[in-house]
């Protein structure tokens, strides 16, 4: 399954805001990224819950983001605030709800059901947070479940501790669990977000942890500072000369000779229908980001 070229929307990055804190609430509307998650979980202290929640909702609803994508983060399922979460985000209609440590099909089928007793509008999509060992084992019917399902969110830190490994440069220890969620995301076409990088002072690491990430097959990547959102940006958008390349390919392959060719030389290389597919992706994100301006 293949999300069509026409509905690619740049994720590239997607910053977590605290919700507890009324004045970063505030910058986020001024910052580039692509997307917010405006956060009521990690990032807020039990004591501040319901003061975060209010926060949020307000922010939400304001609708002063822009063009970036707005996702709230409620807390998860076996939590006192779970139910208070998602009826604050039902009525702030933000883009979407992200549920952390889902590791079922079981589990969303759940929050599908509590969407739909609160009435939730019917363009509230649903964002999962990939960051247990069940979930890795059930990737496939997670990712398959359907419904508002549009997109996973790698939780690498909480993976991490969960098979007691260590953060190391290459990721050793999330590795398996980031290829098999990419694999889950793109059988059943849909976007999916990197895990976070916890050194904001280290330039060089980030920039390496998105090309990696980029390289594996993510659409973007989770952040924890506004620093991190210009290089990420640049990483995960298609370069000049890959946009020109693409054109290239469509151009060839739209020749009158060329039509219903499911392969053709071009400068010296084969160049299959596949190539063509990716070109367009390739060139229909860049046109994306170009219209965000």
């Amino acid at each position: 399954m293949h999300r069509p070229v026409g509905l690619v929307r740049p994720r590239r990055s997607v910053l977590y805001m605290p919700g507890s804190n009324a004045r970063a609430l505030e910058k986020a509307a001024t910052l580039p990224c692509d997307g917010l998650i405006l956060d009521l979980e990690d990032a807020v202290a039990p004591e501040a819950k319901d003061t975060a929640r209010d926060q949020v909702a307000a922010a939400a609803a304001s609708k002063r983001f822009g063009a970036r994508e707005v996702v709230i983060r409620v807390n998860g399922l076996d939590t006192p605030w779970f139910r208070a979460d998602l009826t604050a985000a039902v009525k702030a209609k933000p883009d979407a709800v992200l549920v952390p440590k889902i590791s079922s099909a079981g589990d969303l089928a759940f929050v599908h059901g509590v969407l739909s007793d609160l009435g939730a509008f019917p363009s509230l999509a649903l964002w999962a947070m990939m960051e247990t060992p069940l979930a890795m084992f059930r990737a496939d019917q997670i990712a398959g479940s359907g419904g508002r399902l549009t997109c996973l969110v790698m939780g690498t830190n909480d993976i991490v501790k969960e098979v007691q490994g260590l953060h190391t440069p290459g990721r050793e220890a999330v590795m398996a669990s980031l290829g098999i969620s990419v694999l889950a995301a793109r059988a059943f076409g849909l976007a999916i977000l990197d895990g976070v990088y916890n050194d904001i002072d280290n330039a060089a690491g980030f920039e390496a942890v998105c090309a990696q990430g980029r390289a594996m097959g993510f659409d973007g990547k989770t952040l924890i500072h506004p620093s991190q959102v210009e290089a990420c940006n640049r990483v995960f958008a298609p370069s000049e000369a890959e946009v020109a390349a693409a054109r290239k390919i469509i151009a060839a392959f739209a020749l009158p000779e060329n039509k219903g060719k499911g392969a053709i030389s071009l400068d010296g290389r084969m160049v299959e229908l596949l190539h063509a597919e990716i070109a367009g992706r390739t060139v229909a994100l860049a046109e994306a980001i170009a219209a965000r301006g």
